[in-house]
């Protein structure tokens, strides 16, 4: 399993809805395994400002960009299948 970076803005609707998704898939298996860092771009801009992207929500698995910008359903799954994936 690879760690994930979420990073998003509390207003966002985009960040809202990736948010309630995720949420639903971390309270069951096998995803609920899954190490989430959820970073609010606006408390922690020191942090986000280290990695390379500009729209929020923004999803690192491992060290690689997996999603960046507004969402489709089922996007946030893809993102969390990959970081289920042994590489």
């Amino acid at each position: 399993m690879k760690p994930v970076k979420f990073f998003y803005q509390p207003r966002c609707p985009h960040c809202l809805r990736a948010m309630e998704e995720m949420d639903a898939l971390l309270a069951r298996e096998p995803y609920a395994r899954l190490s989430v860092e959820r970073i609010d771009e606006l408390a922690e801009p020191e942090l986000a400002d280290r990695y390379d992207y500009y729209y929020v929500p923004t999803f690192y698995v491992g060290d690689s960009k997996a999603h960046e910008g507004a969402i489709r359903p089922g996007e946030v799954e893809a993102v969390l299948r990959r970081a289920l994936d042994r590489e």
